[in-house]
């Protein structure tokens, strides 16, 4: 299912022994572009610090009640390596993060998940990372960071980004939502991560292989909008670009 990161935030998060408050934000690594960390607003419970949830503890996520189901319980959370509020994630924290909670490192292999394309929650199917599988060293950005980075096409700036769309079963980003209001009123596209040609992060720009007005022509997209395949074969027939569900195990070289 696709979701958008925004719709997200401000869910409920269901442990095994009871709820823990909400959905606050996203970290997402800018190689892959894939989610590696929901940020849980805790409020008065675990108080200065950071309560990070790695998509290897997502069960499911329920659109209509509005809650995520977590594979964990509270002491276990409560138990996790601490991560004061202000500090950034560093490879130090993630990897007493993942030793914690026994799950194979995201960053151990060539693919979105280490040595998988998608998330193996079976522990009997896990394997041990190739020696010759090289770990790479990933750049976490927070989505609500993100959101308002200028879009800068190959002649010039076309909107900024307002939200992203989520794959709740790979948890990859699979499309920025670009409001183009400055340009063209009301109008919002979609770009996916594999057209982002570079970001410049001091600048807080996107820079995309795109032309200003093939983004215009491209089908539009609303809130009422369903994300079905249909749409999403329109869209990446428009720009002449392979659907990612073709190949699915990378998103950035």
């Amino acid at each position: 299912m696709l979701i958008k990161a925004k719709t997200l935030k401000g869910y409920k998060l269901n442990a095994l022994d009871g709820e823990i408050w909400k959905v606050k934000e996203f970290y997402f690594d800018d190689q892959y572009w894939a989610i590696r960390y929901l940020v849980a607003d805790t409020e008065n419970w675990l108080i200065d610090r950071s309560v990070l949830i790695s998509p290897h503890a997502l069960i499911a996520v329920n659109k209509d009640s509005e809650f995520i189901d977590i594979d964990l319980t509270k002491k276990q959370i409560e138990d996790s390596p601490s991560l004061d509020s202000d500090k950034p994630v560093s490879r130090q924290y993630e990897e007493a993060y993942y030793g914690y909670y026994g799950w194979p490192a995201y960053w151990g292999g060539p693919n979105m998940w280490g040595s998988y394309p998608y998330i193996v929650r079976d522990r009997d199917k896990w394997k041990e990372s190739k020696q010759s599988e090289k770990a790479w060293d990933p750049h976490l950005r927070s989505t609500n960071a993100v959101t308002g980075h200028n879009i800068q096409a190959k002649d010039g700036e076309i909107g900024h980004v307002e939200d992203f769309i989520i794959d709740d079963e790979s948890w990859a980003i699979r499309y920025l939502i670009i409001d183009t209001r400055n340009w063209w009123p009301g109008k919002k596209v979609l770009v996916s991560p594999l057209w982002i040609e570079r970001i410049s992060w001091h600048e807080l720009k996107v820079f995309i292989s795109l032309s200003r007005e093939s983004i215009k022509q491209s089908p539009e997209y609303s809130e009422e909008s369903l994300l079905t395949r249909d749409y999403e074969t329109k869209l990446h027939r428009h720009y002449n670009r392979p659907g990612y569900w073709f190949d699915d195990q990378t998103i950035r070289k």
